[in-house]
């Protein structure tokens, strides 16, 4: 695989977090400081009183997630303790340029992906997804049939019970390596024998090139696309590594910023620009933010850079807990207070 040229970002440790406020660091003062944090008067609403009824943001929580969220679930994340990029130091992805232009890395890409299925197949929600769905309640072709052999590599590999496992030195003794794509990477695969559907749409109707020229796309006789196609890549509904977010996307993003009074980060290290960039906006706004996150986060010093030293969460809260630990107290809480808005 050639040097990519891009880098990932943030592979190595970030500073360990202040702990906001400073008697947050037990389980009952980080779920009373969230608890002030998701309903007190924003001071950000309170700072926008002299705006028209049409300018006003709703009294809301816009909240960003990210991968740490499903480590619960038993999926793997980037950065954390037993993240990839911790646990497997010659990672990387397949990436975006990679994937449109070459067939080998299309076919690398599909063949982990295979191998990785059965573990996202079989996560679970857990409880802070749980716990996020009630919170915004109240206001917050077969792979197999064209891989056989590789189909039954998987079975073998599914009987060893080396995708059961989320051991970091299991998954080392066995060869194998898990990413929070859901992809797996074993040592030798036959990554090039691998073979991936075309996309169907494209066979039903071939798209026109840039030129002008009707496109082709070739398949074998049991489906599998070919290298002599001129179209026809099936590509996977995620925005890969050095792919950019469509402008739609983008723009919605920034309007549930923009509508929202305060901002909550939950599992994430915000590594990526488009996600560091949400709450830099929400800085930028004078919002109050949140984040809730185990080990560091790009840049959160200068989200709370100038907070009022007495405060105890109502303008900014920064916690460093498990969320499946948190949130479900936390909704109690809530419950408790008979809150129907957040």
């Amino acid at each position: 695989m050639p040097k990519p040229l891009m880098r990932i970002p943030y592979t190595g440790p970030l500073p360990p977090p202040r702990i906001i406020p400073q008697d947050a660091t037990t389980v009952s003062g980080a779920v009373t400081a969230l608890l002030r944090f998701l309903t007190a008067e924003s001071s950000f609403s309170l700072s926008s009183r002299s705006r028209t009824q049409e300018q006003q943001p709703s009294p809301s929580t816009v909240v960003l997630t990210g991968a740490g969220i499903s480590v619960a679930s038993g999926l793997a994340d980037y950065r954390g303790a037993n993240g990839t990029y911790v646990q497997n130091k010659s990672y990387r992805p397949t990436y975006f340029h990679e994937f449109v232009r070459d067939h080998e890395a299309r076919k690398r890409y599909w063949a982990r992906s295979f191998l990785g299925w059965t573990i996202l197949d079989g996560a679970r929600p857990n409880a802070t997804h749980w716990a996020l769905k009630r919170l915004g309640e109240m206001g917050l072709e077969s792979l197999s049939r064209l891989n056989p052999a590789w189909a039954a590599f998987l079975a073998e590999v599914v009987s060893s019970g080396a995708l059961q496992t989320e051991n970091p030195e299991e998954k080392r003794a066995r060869g194998l390596k898990t990413n929070p794509d859901g992809d797996v990477d074993l040592p030798d695969a036959p990554y090039t024998t691998f073979r991936y559907p075309a996309c169907p749409s494209c066979l039903a109707k071939s798209p026109l090139l840039l030129e002008g020229e009707q496109s082709r796309v070739d398949v074998d006789a049991d489906g599998a696309w070919l290298a002599s196609s001129t179209a026809g890549i099936l590509k996977p509904g995620v925005v890969m590594f050095g792919e950019s977010i469509s402008e739609g996307v983008k723009l919605a993003a920034e309007r549930a910023v923009d509508d929202a009074s305060r901002i909550l980060v939950i599992g994430t290290s915000l590594a990526t620009y488009s996600a560091w960039r949400l709450v830099r906006r929400a800085k930028e706004r004078r919002m109050p933010i949140g984040i809730l996150n185990l080990g560091g986060v790009r840049g959160e010093e200068g989200f709370f850079q100038d907070l009022p030293v007495d405060q105890k969460g109502d303008v900014g809260v920064r916690l460093e807990m498990a969320a499946d630990q948190i949130l479900p107290l936390l909704l109690e809480e809530l419950q408790k207070t008979n809150m129907s808005r957040l």
